[in-house]
């Protein structure tokens, strides 16, 4: 940073008075701190890495005492760095204000395919740590183990599983998946059974693999008996709530099975646990039927649960949970996100699988598509209900998905139009239609646009929520449901 960055960070320093995700506060003004590498480890452990200062006294009020000596303090900062594995290459900045010396230094985040960084004195274990807030956390053993397993490329779901027999598989099941992968597949075709099973990791080196048992045996969980779903329903809005005879939950279901029962069950289960409601439509007057979240969402997210879940021995005691509250639905997958993806790249770029073959097995049965469109159907799914829209989180090893049953708060979120224009994004959607309705129009024009059946869903759907954001207005506003009504809109195309 320049020096002038780094007085603009001493000042938001007294403003704050407090320590951040990306920046540590050091005293410095009798030596160097004696154990930097804890925040060395985490700062280069998260994307954005973070900047060390030295000079300000966190425990005496923020004061900016200075540093000892600016130029010895960056010798002995460099030779902590050099004591990191892989080495960590700091940017030091040094500034004089009012007769004191300060030194920043600049952590940058290191590859992802490097991490974890750590300290070498204690090794990967015990001296990997990432940034929680404003403190140094030890790393567990599994968040060190999602790195490795990231970088060379594990493949958990085709691991061997030696008490499994070929015989002890439901051989109709299996017998029907290798029909439908010979079809269309002259090379599979003309191969004997044993061969294909070696070739798409049915077996490997000749025993039964965990992508084989969670498919097609009767019971996985003789095997694994975490590798399930737990499901709850819960009288209230938080773990612990009783409910009014005392229980602590509503219903509760150990979920087992193979992976496509598993999945049908878990769905029975949250149907049995939503309420239904009866919508009688205010313009046709039909009767619509309506569950507290949209089936198509909750199942796109049990299958991600299932699909994406980590197989490996570190989570092999964790099953996924289903958490039915009074205010929202959660499931919660054991592995947190992998690979490069973001939260906020979910839907929108193509992610890392963690279960290749895994995935492609339930493709070629037809639950999943396995074309990465699962986020972007639950987004849909929500708006159409005019739900919030989902929440996923990476906690420390869990991804977790959060449906919530009450209407967005803040009403100018956009909607999610279906495609009209061959255009994927939903805004170039949204101004297409904008553009559309510059000429004043009917709701009959307005539908065929959008080429759906029913006009007075059309505006329900997509035009009056456009209109409570003030971008489509009505010719006669004082009657909205008037015949002769006209929407027109003020968008000016960019």
């Amino acid at each position: 940073m320049t020096t002038e960055e780094f007085s603009e960070t001493l000042k938001r320093i007294q403003e704050l008075k407090c320590e951040t995700q990306t920046l540590e506060l050091k005293c410095a003004s009798k030596g160097c701190p004696k154990r930097l590498f804890d925040t060395l480890s985490s700062f280069s452990n998260q994307d954005d890495g973070g900047v060390i200062v030295f000079g300000v006294d966190e425990e005496h009020d923020y004061q900016e005492t200075g540093v000892y000596d600016p130029q010895d303090l960056q010798k002995q900062i460099n030779a902590q760095c050099l004591q990191m594995e892989p080495v960590v290459r700091p940017l030091l900045t040094v500034l004089e204000k009012d007769g004191r010396s300060f030194v920043a230094a600049e952590i940058p985040g290191i590859d992802l395919a490097d991490r974890p960084c750590c300290y070498r004195g204690q090794g990967r274990l015990k001296g990997s740590y990432r940034r929680c807030g404003d403190s140094d956390e030890p790393m567990t053993e599994y968040e060190i183990y999602s790195y490795e397993a990231f970088r060379k490329k594990y493949q958990d779901d085709i691991r061997e599983i030696p008490r499994a027999t070929l015989p002890s598989l439901n051989q109709e099941a299996l017998a029907a998946y290798i029909r439908k992968l010979k079809e269309g597949k002259p090379n599979l075709a003309h191969l004997s059974d044993s061969e294909i099973y070696e070739l798409m990791s049915i077996t490997r080196n000749a025993n039964i693999t965990l992508n084989a048992v969670m498919l097609f045996s009767p019971y996985p969980q003789a095997y694994f008996p975490q590798l399930c779903i737990t499901a709850v329903s819960i009288p209230g809005t938080e773990m612990g709530e009783l409910g009014t005879q005392g229980e602590r939950f509503s219903d509760n279901q150990r979920i087992e099975g193979s992976i496509p029962q598993m999945l049908e069950s878990a769905l029975q289960f949250v149907r049995k646990n939503m309420r239904l409601k009866t919508i009688i439509h205010p313009d046709t007057g039909l009767r619509e039927d309506r569950y507290d979240y949209p089936l198509i969402a909750v199942r796109e997210a049990l299958v991600n649960a299932l699909v994406h879940r980590d197989y490996s021995m570190h989570t092999e005691g964790m099953p996924i949970q289903i958490r039915i509250f009074e205010d929202r639905l959660e499931i919660w997958n054991p592995g947190g996100i992998y690979g490069r993806m973001k939260i906020d790249q979910l839907g929108k770029v193509q992610p890392d699988t963690r279960n290749p073959v895994l995935a492609s097995a339930l493709e070629v049965l037809g639950i999943t598509e396995n074309r990465y469109s699962g986020i972007p159907t639950i987004r849909k799914a929500m708006a159409a209900y005019d739900l919030r829209a989902p929440e996923f989180a990476d906690e420390r090893g869990s991804f977790v998905v959060r449906f919530y049953r009450d209407a967005p708060a803040d009403k100018t979120t956009e909607p999610i139009l279906p495609p009209t224009s061959g255009l994927e994004e939903p805004d170039l959607d949204i101004r297409n239609l904008l553009l559309f309705c510059k000429t004043p129009r009917t709701r009959k024009e307005i539908c065929d646009y959008l080429g759906l059946a029913s006009s007075s869903y059309a505006i329900q759907k997509y035009i009056t929520p456009l209109a409570n954001r003030g971008l489509i207005h009505l010719s006669i506003p004082e009657r909205p449901k008037s015949p002769r009504q006209l929407y027109y809109s003020d968008f000016e195309k960019e």
